[in-house]
């Protein structure tokens, strides 16, 4: 481990070197657009997960210094309103280099048991790690209004389980949380009434697979494609605007 990230890691004040930020700012278009606050806001919270999650690549995976700063800035951009609770209740982001295959059991009501495998570019467990593809983190960043951003996209489902269930509504404050699962519900099945009916639709259509997928997958495109949203949802897009605070690239 380099002596920066022994000193992010140590019990001293958690900063991410101002030339190591400035670096990150020019790789990641995200956060070279945001004003000088908000770049600064994200800059404690990037060194906040990098002082409290270890990042661990898979197989024959080499991340530097630089890539794990990039890593965890990417993951605290849904985090720049809602802050630094949002790290809380896991410890660790696993790296893959590329897409990776999963087990899945499922039993039906006919009491059969049903066995495949998926393939990922991210995952995150309710309670375990976060889990990302190193190509696919990649490829975000080299074209990032595209609507993609599995960073985002997977944090997004650790905040969601903050408050004990991942239903596609964060923790917020009661009238808020109220309006938000009203207009997100519908949106929803709107959405996936359209998904069934074969319309074409400007959004990813994987976010017609649950509540939550909606969430993570308008969030998404809230970073990387904020007018495809607001003209597809804007209800939705006002709901994310407040909380996530104004996109980067809006």
């Amino acid at each position: 481990m380099s002596a920066l990230l022994r000193r992010l890691f140590s019990g001293a004040p958690p900063a991410v070197p101002a030339e190591a930020w400035t670096a990150t700012v020019h790789r990641l278009p995200w956060v070279s657009a945001l004003d000088a606050p908000r770049a600064a806001r994200l800059a404690t919270l990037t060194a906040a997960f990098l002082h409290r999650k270890t990042i661990t690549p898979v197989g024959d995976l080499q991340l530097s210094d630089a890539d794990r700063i990039a890593l965890a800035a990417l993951c605290c951009l849904p985090l720049l309103e809602f802050g630094e609770e949002g790290l809380h209740g896991w410890s660790q982001l696993i790296v893959y280099p590329d897409a990776f295959r999963v087990n899945r059991t499922h039993v039906d009501a006919a009491g059969v048991m049903h066995e495949w495998d998926d393939e990922l570019i991210g995952e995150a467990w309710d309670s375990g790690p976060l889990v990302l593809s190193w190509a696919d983190v990649q490829a975000d960043i080299a074209e990032p209004d595209a609507g993609f951003c599995v960073a985002v996209h997977e944090m997004v489902h650790k905040i969601d389980a903050l408050d004990g269930l991942v239903d596609g509504t964060p923790p917020l404050p009661r009238a808020w949380q109220s309006a938000w699962a009203r207009d997100f519900q519908s949106a929803y099945d709107g959405f996936v009434a359209q998904v069934d009916a074969g319309t074409a639709v400007t959004l990813d259509a994987y976010a017609a697979e649950a509540p939550e997928e909606f969430f993570a997958v308008c969030s998404e495109y809230h970073f990387s494609a904020p007018g495809v949203l607001r003209e597809a949802l804007p209800t939705v897009a006002a709901h994310l605007e407040r909380f996530y605070g104004p996109s980067p690239l809006a």
